[in-house]
């Protein structure tokens, strides 16, 4: 949840793009219909690897949730 947290904030990203982003819940996040998930998938992948959060070969997945 941190991890997620801190990437919504936009003064991690600079894109105003990754805005209509909200932390639900442990891994969970909530994303706007205009938010292009490939973009939000490589950039938190990006800023987690800096961050020390993913190690060398490991990945995020980012997947549409249809309740």
């Amino acid at each position: 949840m941190h991890w997620i947290d801190n990437f919504a904030m936009r003064n991690f990203t600079n894109e105003a793009i990754f805005d209509d982003t909200l932390p639900a819940a442990d891994g969970l996040l909530e994303v706007g219909n205009l938010v292009p998930l490939e973009r939000l998938q490589a950039a938190m992948e990006d800023w987690f690897r800096r961050k020390g959060y993913l190690k060398p070969g490991e990945g995020l997945i980012v997947e549409e949730l249809v309740r």
